[in-house]
């Protein structure tokens, strides 16, 4: 076996195509929009580049066919509650059944972070935000979401074998749309239905600057500052909301508001995955024509939970119930085709988040992803992601 580094075109290419081989058997597997994956490596579109340094290598076996690949990174802005010696990160990591493979793999990105002045590395995590391509499967193997990451049982023998720990674990829901809400949900949903204060909408792509203004200001007051996430501009949700105009379904977006002030909300997104595994990772002209046939001929059965939050003021009063009983009334019509539900993961150091999805309704855990640590210094006492408060 052979380790090739990532430098020219035709290694790009050729990292691309090693999924192919690994996942050439297996029903349950997506594969990703190769664009979704190259932005990830490219200087010009992902912004964490401003932060850190990435490398790539694939692995070939002794006849020249590859059998693995993975990718290293650096990013200063990667911190973790607790964090007390410099962490980088290793993803995209596919790679045949054998521990001495996947070995090669893991030494070679360990021994570049140690370069680079790292003393641990997290993985399989993104170069990049955490909405996408974070974690490894360790419990449910169905179909992934749109730009989640997916793998065959055998990775996690391949990364506890070589000492990484589970630093978190992200939990996955999922619930049935048109199943009805327990009656505790229209109790609190009904408390605060009562007073007249509070309003719902759905989100009307006509107006999406005034309702990414909106995400805003509930975004913040809820989530920034908190792991180490920051505060989110008006520009760069109008530019998000713009880029999902298209794919966007207006019945499944919903804003609560006290006063006309936003003080929940709860994103939705038809999954993409639903639509995309027809194309085989390719989206040039011919695709993009290919997907509007299928988005117009083929009803989306599943949606996916991108964000719900509410301001802390008004967190544990009944709020939660109330956006998810004005959805269900939407949702739960014959207007609306949805059989199928799962929302994106919550990591298990929220016990707060992780508290309202479970008391959401008939809800049940989808799957599991860990985020996996490895410490290079291996006398170092391990410890897990702290809880947060």
């Amino acid at each position: 076996m052979q380790i090739i580094t990532v430098n020219s075109i035709a290694d790009s290419k050729l990292f691309f195509n090693v999924p192919l081989v690994i996942y050439k058997d297996d029903p349950n597997w997506i594969q990703p929009l190769n664009k979704d994956v190259e932005d990830v490596f490219d200087e010009k579109k992902n912004k964490a580049f401003r932060f850190g340094k990435i490398q790539r290598w694939i692995l070939q076996d002794d006849e020249g066919n590859p059998i693995g690949r993975i990718a290293a990174f650096t990013n200063s802005k990667y911190k973790n509650k607790g964090d007390d010696v410099p962490v980088g990160g290793i993803g995209f990591f596919e790679c045949i059944k054998s521990q001495d493979a996947a070995d090669m793999l893991l030494d070679n990105a360990k021994h570049w972070l140690m370069k680079e002045g790292m003393q641990a590395m997290d993985g399989p995590i993104n170069f990049g935000e955490r909405d996408r391509w974070w974690g490894m499967v360790t419990k449910g193997y169905q179909e992934p979401l749109y730009c989640m990451n997916y793998n065959p049982p055998y990775y996690v023998d391949l990364f506890e074998n070589y000492g990484f720990k589970p630093f978190f674990e992200q939990v996955c829901f999922n619930m049935e749309p048109k199943a009805p809400l327990h009656d505790k949900v229209w109790e609190r949903h009904n408390y605060i239905e009562k007073d007249k204060n509070f309003s719902s909408k759905h989100i009307d792509k006509k107006q999406i600057e005034k309702f990414a203004s909106d995400f805003v200001e509930v975004y913040n007051k809820a989530w920034a500052g908190h792991g180490g996430l920051k505060q989110l501009e008006k520009k760069q949700a109008i530019l998000m909301f713009n880029k999902m105009k298209p794919v966007m379904d207006e019945k499944i977006i919903w804003y609560v508001y006290y006063k006309n002030d936003p003080v929940a909300i709860f994103i939705n997104l038809p999954d993409l995955n639903q639509w995309f595994k027809y194309l085989h990772g390719k989206f040039g002209l011919i695709q993009k024509l290919k997907f509007l046939w299928i988005k117009k001929t083929k009803p989306n059965k599943k949606f996916t939970g991108l964000v719900f939050g509410i301001v802390p003021e008004w967190q544990g009063k009944g709020v939660d119930a109330y956006i998810i009983g004005e959805s269900a009334k939407l949702i739960q019509s014959p207007k609306v085709s949805y059989t199928e539900y799962e929302m994106q993961w919550i990591g298990d150091f929220n016990p707060k988040m992780l508290n309202i999805a479970s008391s959401l309704g008939d809800v049940k855990r989808s799957r599991n992803l860990t985020t996996y640590r490895y410490l290079f210094d291996r006398t170092k006492e391990f410890i897990r992601h702290p809880i947060l408060s």
